[in-house]
């Protein structure tokens, strides 16, 4: 169902996208939502120097005293940094109210004089008197800023938008910004569709193709896939919010975008502006915690859809909520025993396609029709290529094989050098045990995840920062009640991990809420960017 606030013939945008856990069944990490979107074509003839019309409120400043008008400091900056926060950027018009540019930013944060990257960056400019910038992220790791930020002018509050300029920018790793690149788009059908059991044999093939990922990430990549952690991108933002003359970053992040802004906070608080999270991530859970509460996630929005079906007519499934969702679990069984014709022989339904296939619709109330009608052709008629289109656009796979953007490879980069779990097979299988048991219908696919980067050809990258982001300005922490990619758990956690944190409740279904729930999170948020104004804790929409 088409977003009612875009115009005729306008593709859809692509929903924020969640960090999610790798699936047992998945050679490669679940890549997120992604449509394929126009890209910016630069016009070398128009050239904007990069200024200052005002900025946002002096650190730990009460933000409803308004946008201050002081200019970004070089203050406490490193010496070996100055080149990056004093450099001119200039934007290229780029139509209808965008302009591009590139911004250069250190290779490695931890050697900066030694080489640089650039990073694609997209701004929608104010329609008004200009307050300053607000830098979002829609997501994933691995959601391109660039390609999101052409929706803004349709989802985004007109207050927000007559006073701010919007930026989107694509972090390392991804898109515009030095990209991570592992397989073909044919490597990558196989990698998406193969299926794994459970057993010895199964995990062990599994490990192997995690490893031999990696190992072509690194081939295709080179080292610049050991610099695309999140810690390195709060970096870049930090010279993101210099180079367009704010004095604190103004920032909205959707899902992983949380992770991306708290981080950010935690290591520079003083800096934080109006930060605005929706989708959050706790980032004081453990891979398993997150990977249980997920599976939970899904599993109660999976559930939520059926009692929708089963309430409305046309619905393939039939009894009590329990028995129809042993039916899906039946689907499930089927598919693996026998991949599902699609109408491609090439292309045959798997197991791990038929549940992309579910997933993608859960993410939105408003695709729950498209759910319905993609499984009452599986079930009455055996044809998966519903489920096999819904599949294609969670992993962002265009109609002539070729795949929009890089987001299921800058996905595990960026997974892996943030965190590893333990791989040790024992913790594994109990943990597995344990998701499947919160989650019957769909909590192996949630099972094992340390696998997934136990082999990867970087370590973790260390990370510093303070969780608390203690003296930071009000921050707002979203949350949807029945969110199946980021429970509603998880933004109460990180409401309360936050030093500053403010919690904003929506009751509803689907992932993330600003620009696609009601006026009330509508309101709030623009609100607090455009007054500074914070709404009472507790506020519930």
């Amino acid at each position: 169902m088409p977003d009612p606030n875009l115009p005729a013939g306008a593709a859809q945008p692509p929903r924020p996208s969640a960090r999610r856990s790798r699936l047992v069944r998945a050679a490669a990490a679940v890549a997120g939502l992604s449509l394929v979107l126009a890209a910016c074509s630069s016009d070398p003839g128009t050239k904007v120097q990069t200024g200052v019309d005002g900025s946002s409120p002096s650190a730990g400043a009460d933000p409803s005293d308004g946008a201050s008008s002081a200019a970004p400091s070089t203050d406490g900056i490193e010496a070996d940094l100055l080149p990056f926060y004093e450099q001119t950027v200039e934007w290229s018009d780029c139509g209808s109210g965008f302009e591009c540019a590139d911004i250069e930013v250190p290779f490695d944060w931890d050697d900066p004089a030694a080489d640089t990257i650039t990073l694609g960056a997209k701004r929608y400019l104010s329609s008004g008197e200009r307050k300053g910038t607000v830098l979002i992220n829609p997501g994933g790791p691995g959601g391109s800023g660039v390609e999101f930020v052409q929706y803004v002018p349709f989802i985004f509050g007109k207050p927000l938008l007559e006073e701010f300029d919007v930026l989107g920018f694509d972090p390392r790793g991804v898109g515009e910004s030095s990209p991570v690149a592992c397989l073909s788009d044919a490597e990558r059908d196989v990698s998406d569709a193969k299926t794994y059991t459970p057993d010895d044999a199964g995990l062990a093939e599994m490990q192997a193709d995690a490893k031999a990922f990696g190992e072509k990430c690194l081939e295709n990549t080179g080292p610049v896939l050991g610099e695309v952690d999140t810690q390195s991108s709060a970096r870049d933002m930090d010279v993101i919010r210099h180079v367009v003359g704010d004095a604190q970053l103004n920032y909205l992040g959707f899902s992983y975008g949380t992770q991306l802004g708290a981080t950010y906070a935690g290591l520079y608080p003083e800096n934080v502006g109006r930060m605005v999270l929706d989708g959050a991530i706790d980032l004081r859970l453990t891979d398993h915690e997150m990977s249980l509460q997920q599976a939970v996630g899904f599993e109660n929005a999976l559930t939520a859809f059926v009692e929708d079906c089963l309430a409305g007519s046309g619905c393939p499934l039939t009894g009590t909520t329990d028995e129809a969702l042993a039916q899906v679990t039946g689907l499930l069984d089927q598919i693996l025993a026998n991949p599902m014709p699609t109408g491609d022989p090439a292309r045959p339904l798997t197991q791990t396609l038929a549940f992309y296939g579910i997933a993608q619709p859960l993410y939105s109330e408003l695709l729950w029709p498209q759910l319905t009608a993609a499984l009452d052709a599986a079930i009455s008629d055996g044809d998966g290529s519903g489920l096999l289109a819904s599949a294609d656009s969670y992993n962002s796979r265009n109609s002539d094989g070729t795949y929009a953007d890089n987001q299921g490879e800058a996905f595990r980069a960026i997974n892996c050098l943030d965190s590893r779990s333990d791989a040790d097979m024992a913790t594994l299988d109990a943990e597995a045990d344990e998701i499947v048991a919160a989650a019957p219908t769909v909590g192996e696919f949630f099972t094992y995840g340390g696998l997934g980067c136990a082999d990867w050809p970087f370590p973790q990258a260390e990370k510093t920062g303070d969780l608390a982001a203690s003296g930071a300005a009000p921050i707002l922490v979203i949350g949807t009640t029945n969110d199946p990619a980021t429970p509603y758990v998880w933004a109460q956690g990180l409401a309360e991990q936050l030093e500053s944190g403010v919690l904003v409740t929506y009751e509803g279904e689907g992932h993330t809420a600003y620009g696609q729930s009601n006026s009330c999170v509508l309101d709030t948020v623009d609100a607090y960017f455009t007054d500074g104004t914070v709404p009472d804790e507790g506020l519930v929409c």
